[in-house]
């Protein structure tokens, strides 16, 4: 028996499908730990293979090339330096586990399947893997480690399995998306787990962005007693070596660095940040462009990207058209400026004027509409493109989730792009955020100290300067409504009886849950975008596209007031 274990957490940036380099950076930590004393490295959830890997790991070749992986580094545990726990799919008697596999003195000892699956909003997991069964603990240097897995803690049942087989500390690796106030929730979790059980735990993260998924890591190590032994940073790659001991009441950590977390807004930022770094970077872009409106949500994404990926790497593109006002090309010019973007001007007059000849037959008879407008937001979608084809810079889309939300967006237009990091952000958050940055600079932040953008673009009234005087108040509701409304409508599937009672009007309830749901089709072929809601538009909310169900409000209907 041991009175002391040294626990290497490693809170690290996978790249799914990358098996060769997330297993280097693996052993560049082991090294680091074996130098520290450490017995036991932990990684996080399905760490070799990324996560998530989704319908990658139905590819017989991909799980072999796992294995290989896995195998290749069991063996150099032989060197007497520390053990490895690592998360990895793993094939057992022709079943496809989520495992945490023990990895020591130069073999694989042994393997702990991930209980729970979850297959609600974005987790899909129980079409891939087989649920593992209750699991005991694992004896690790002597000391009886239990290794429930992610969800697996969200309900009392497993980690109870483990303290009545024996368990003495809890290792949890994660792989648990950024939502807005979901780090309060996991604490409050990870503490019940600890008082049920009497046991500490630790709750490994992984970090950096995946397609539309984000992680923010803010690992933790909580004492028996309940009490923060250890916080590890948000939105940073992190290794930290754990020292424990065995007391009178059982295993304790020793006290670590607790740094500050993010919170509100900065929070956000620092998720929008990293999902739009690394949707760029780990797919290889050398950059990204945009168009530059001198409105606030092109602002806003081009003072992320400049965070992200540094000046140098975004490209901004004034369009301007007939209807372009002079404060929008002050304004795109200054907010560029600032930011210390490359900045080029590129008029759209020519494109109109063709289209409007090529289409005149055509329209003949007919009076100007929609149609021309979303000709001029076309029109820069195929000039953004084609600067995207020639150099090679990904286009950013600059749509916010209200907009998304009631369609207020034209197809092959203001919708093109590979990426949209403003996806999931309300109209109103727009504003906050943009406040926010010109206040402050996130760590980690690549752009310039001070504002990013003018004041005027973040105090205008919002217009897509389509037509002439236009304003988005023209075709919605103002802002504060519509958001409210929506998020009544997306985030809480709330009826439309109970929107009205909280003093929203009837028929513009109606309206914005009719525009809602016909702007379905569009939404299906918008590009994917940063989750930071508990309800982004993707895997989260799957509505058909045919659809012909109305909503009526029929206040006799609703059930009569006590």
């Amino acid at each position: 028996m041991t009175d002391t274990l040294t626990i290497t957490l490693a809170q690290l940036n996978p790249r799914v499908g990358d098996i060769a380099g997330n297993l280097d950076k693996l052993r560049r930590v082991r090294a680091q730990a074996a130098a520290e004393g450490a017995d036991v490295v932990l990684t996080p959830e399905l760490y070799l293979c990324g996560y998530p890997p989704e319908d990658l790991v139905l590819k017989p070749m991909f799980v072999a090339e796992i294995r290989d992986a896995v195998e290749a580094l069991a063996r150099e545990t032989g060197d007497g330096g520390p053990a490895v726990l690592v998360g990895a799919p793993w094939l057992d008697d022709g079943k496809l586990y989520n495992a945490m596999v023990l990895l020591d003195a130069g073999q694989v000892v042994t393997a702990r399947y991930k209980v729970d699956l979850p297959n609600y909003g974005v987790f899909d997991e129980k079409r891939v893997f087989v649920a593992g069964p209750p699991p005991g603990p694992i004896d690790v240097r002597g000391v009886r480690i239990g290794v429930p897995i992610c969800e697996d803690i969200w309900t009392p049942d497993v980690v109870e399995c483990v303290a009545e087989t024996g368990g003495e500390i809890l290792l949890i690796p994660n792989g648990s998306p950024f939502e807005l106030g979901k780090s309060d929730v996991r604490v409050q979790l990870a503490v019940a787990r600890v008082v049920e059980s009497g046991l500490p735990l630790v709750y490994l993260n992984q970090i950096g962005g995946q397609d539309e998924l984000v992680f923010d890591g803010a690992s933790f190590v909580l004492n028996p007693d309940r009490s923060l032994a250890l916080q590890m940073p948000a939105w940073d790659e992190a290794v930290v070596t754990t020292r424990w001991r065995r007391t009178a009441d059982g295993w304790a950590c020793d006290t670590g660095a607790c740094t500050k977390q993010p919170e509100g807004l900065e929070s956000l930022y620092c998720a929008l940040m990293t999902g739009l770094r690394d949707y760029v970077t780990k797919n290889g872009f050398p950059g990204v462009i945009l168009g530059m409106s001198g409105g606030i949500d092109s602002a806003i994404s081009a003072a992320i990207a400049v965070d992200a990926l540094g000046p140098d790497k975004v490209r901004c593109v004034m369009m301007p058209s007939p209807y372009t006002s002079e404060h929008s090309l002050e304004d795109a010019a200054a907010a560029a400026e600032m930011m210390g973007v490359q900045y080029s001007s590129i008029n759209i007059g020519p494109a109109m004027q063709a289209f409007g000849g090529m289409l005149s037959e055509a329209f003949a008879g007919t009076t100007p509409d929609i149609t021309e407008e979303n000709l001029q937001a076309r029109s820069r979608g195929i000039t953004l493109m084609a600067l995207s084809n020639k150099f090679g810079h990904m286009v950013l889309s600059t749509g916010n989730k209200s907009e998304m939300s009631v369609g207020y967006a034209t197809l092959y237009g203001d919708m093109c792009g590979g990426y949209s990091v403003l996806k999931d952000v309300y109209k109103m958050t727009v504003f906050a955020l943009s406040t926010w940055r010109n206040a402050n600079k996130p760590a980690g932040a690549l752009g310039p100290d001070g504002p990013m953008m003018p004041e005027r673009i973040i105090t205008k009234p919002p217009s897509a300067e389509l037509r002439p005087d236009q304003k988005d108040e023209d075709s919605l509701p103002p802002y504060p409504v519509l958001d409210a409304i929506l998020a009544e409508l997306i985030e809480n599937e709330s009826p439309i009886a109970s929107i009205v009672d909280k003093g929203f009007d009837a028929d513009t309830v109606l309206r914005i849950w009719r525009m809602l749901d016909r702007a379905e089709y569009k939404r299906r072929q918008a590009p994917p975008g940063v989750k930071v809601t508990a309800r982004s538009f993707g895997r989260d909310r799957r509505y058909p596209l045919t659809n012909a169900f109305q909503g009526v409000y029929r206040p006799a209907l609703r059930p009569a007031a006590e």
